[in-house]
């Protein structure tokens, strides 16, 4: 097998000198070292080193002393071009540079320093996600081009074509970073990226998810020291970053695939066995162990390899590359791609580890099912009929997406259509540990734009927006959700669904920056919007209050959110015309003589006897 070509940056300027002045006879040739640096301090005591080159494999590893540091052992593998270090590093090791040594018999070919960085003061502590916060899911090559000499990369396989759907478009995050002020604005504030680590494929890699270097930014987003910007810039906006994390496979080119440690480092032994999807099995008592191996195992297509978690190597590093970046970027959370793929004992100590270094911080995971018994089984705090045991903060709750679609696109109230489909998805809450840790969202990168999914109805659209930033949960928007973004004419492609962000782009003509060139619902959808997530921000009867619903009545679904400071009435109207409902029924909640101020009118309401609710729309009152 042909030796992978290596992208850039891989060695420190100290590490390069100190291999020029190795002898020239059978010297190792260090091309990698991963992860580059560590910090002192860390809850984790032992560190894995990866190293990777020529004439590695018959060296030994040595330190010079340093106090609280000290190599634990070397784990040699078929491939004579890997060697695995194990340092141990205890809590009172200090801030400060290693030096380690590769040696052959009585002589030592190299010389090369390991740097372990001082940690941020409070890194331990900072706090994750919440449910005070909205997310707003960027695909950062169709945001906006802040730098256009990224747009082709010599180095890499695949260039610019923005008249291909699914091309690369050269959205970067110097373009993200320079609309901060626009995100702030708008009133979200967390940032969930889709990767922006390297893709280097041949085709169709501006989606991120096939990554070909886990510790690469790719460069045609920009470099490293560009996401670090764009994070620091985020949270002088108070704006969070969330990194979209890959545990379960990787990009064919990924340089430890193309020259893997050994055959057990990618499932199948390297070979295409596809997935055969039945998530199911991983909870299911009467399931074929030969398909929970082939779901667990298998790969999603041929491009993306199917990496090994029960292999003890490739288990630390991912575990380690997971802890690295959030400590590197300082980031206020992880999403969790394909989350029930990869091995779940793995992805239970997986997240245990990064919640021990970061016992506040929020990790959410994607179980793409309708069923909310699969998606509680991942939840932190589910007690499973198998023991299995989750230590997942939050998963994204796709049963009440899907519930959401189905209420507001029937086409007429029933017993078991319309509204009452989504009380039923909210009253199967029972089911979740903490259902107000769970993410929730009209769409996302994976399927149809809302405003298409409703059939481009602006009064569906609101009805929508509402529910998803009052109900119980962490609200995600998808970029463009605001501006009404559509895929009228594509549904399902995911080229289309992902389309340029209008105004990101030199020459566009629209920008919904700026708001030139957006028609008067575009307008209207954009403020409303805007409304909304400003008043969300200090609603903390939404943040941390109790639900209580009633259920819903001839195309009307009304809801509290409370605390014992504040309540918020909330009431859904599909009706065509205007609804008025006696609030007797809501007297367990509401006090009598109560009066509401609607947060989207700013109007009053008395409400001793009833509440009036204008034809298919949302009244939001906070009740005083």
């Amino acid at each position: 097998m042909p030796r992978p070509r290596l992208p850039r940056p891989l060695l420190s300027a100290a590490l390069i000198a100190s291999l020029l002045l190795t002898p020239l006879s059978a010297k190792p040739e260090l091309e990698r070292l991963e992860p580059a640096h560590w910090w002192a301090g860390m809850q984790q005591s032992e560190l894995q080193l990866l190293l990777y080159g020529e004439n590695l494999h018959d060296c030994t590893v040595s330190l010079t002393d340093y106090p609280g540091v000290h190599i634990d052992r070397v784990e040699r593998v078929a491939n004579p071009r890997y060697l695995f270090v194990y340092l141990q590093i205890a809590p009172e090791a200090a801030p400060g540079s290693l030096e380690l040594h590769l040696t052959a018999p009585d002589v030592t070919y190299s010389v090369f320093s390991y740097e372990l960085k001082p940690r941020v003061p409070g890194s331990a502590d900072r706090e994750g996600f919440n449910a005070s916060d909205v997310i707003y899911l960027i695909t950062p090559d169709r945001f906006a081009n802040g730098d256009p000499s990224n747009d082709e990369i010599a180095d890499l396989r695949e260039g610019l074509n923005r008249a291909e759907a699914y091309g690369r478009h050269g959205g970067d995050l110097a373009g993200i970073t320079q609309h901060l002020d626009y995100l702030a604005d708008l009133g979200v504030t967390q940032l969930w990226l889709n990767p922006v680590r390297e893709n280097d494929m041949p085709r169709w890699s501006y989606h991120g998810y096939a990554m070909t270097d886990f510790y690469r930014i790719d460069p045609r987003y920009g470099n490293h020291d560009d996401y670090l910007h764009l994070v620091a810039a985020a949270r002088e906006r108070g704006l969070g970053v969330i990194m979209d994390m890959v545990p379960n496979h990787c990009g064919l080119q990924h340089w430890f695939v193309q020259d893997p440690p050994d055959a057990e480092w990618i499932n199948f032994a390297g070979r295409f066995e596809p997935t055969n999807h039945a998530r199911t099995t991983n909870q299911d008592p009467h399931a074929a162990q030969i398909d929970r191996q082939r779901f667990n195992d298998g790969w999603f297509v041929a491009d993306m390899p199917d990496l090994n978690q029960r292999h003890p190597l490739m288990a630390d590093y991912l575990i380690q590359n997971a802890i690295w970046w959030i400590e590197e970027a300082g980031l206020s959370g992880v999403r969790v791609d394909t989350y029930p793929y990869p091995d779940k004992h793995f992805m239970a100590r997986w997240a245990s580890a990064i919640l021990t270094e970061y016992p506040q911080l929020n990790l959410v995971g994607e179980e793409w099912t309708l069923s909310p018994a699969l998606v509680a089984y991942w939840q932190r705090g589910k007690v499973n009929a198998d023991a299995y045991t989750s230590p997942m903060p939050s998963m994204m709750d796709f049963p009440l997406n899907d519930a959401l679609r189905l209420a507001l696109t029937a086409p007429e109230e029933t017993w078991n259509a319309g509204f009452i489909r989504l009380y039923e998805a909210v009253a199967h809450d029972f089911l979740y540990p903490a259902p107000q840790d769970l993410v929730i969202f009209p769409d996302n990168h994976d399927m149809d734009r809302f405003y298409t999914q409703v059939g481009e109805d602006l009064a569906l659209f609101k009805l929508g927006l509402v529910f998803n930033l009052t109900m119980r949960g962490i609200p995600q928007l998808y970029y463009g959700t605001e501006i009404l973004m559509h895929n009228r004419d594509h549904p399902g492609d995911h080229g289309v669904i992902r389309t340029d962000f209008p105004g990101g782009w030199a020459g566009d003509p629209v920008n919904a920056f700026t708001g030139d060139g957006l028609t008067t619902d575009q307008r209207d959808a954009q403020a409303f919007t805007r409304r909304l997530l400003h008043w969300r921000r200090t609603a903390t009867a939404i943040h941390d209050g109790a639900l209580r619903h009633f259920v819903p009545d001839d195309g009307t679904y009304c809801y509290f959110r409370y605390t014992d400071e504040s309540t918020v009435m909330v009431v859904l109207n599909k009706r065509p015309e205007p609804a008025v409902l006696p609030t007797a029924r809501f007297a367990e909640i509401l006090p009598p003589g109560s009066h509401g101020t609607d947060v989207l009118t700013g109007t009053t309401q008395d409400l001793s006897e009833s509440v009036v609710v204008p034809a298919r729309s949302a009244v939001v009152l906070e009740i005083h």
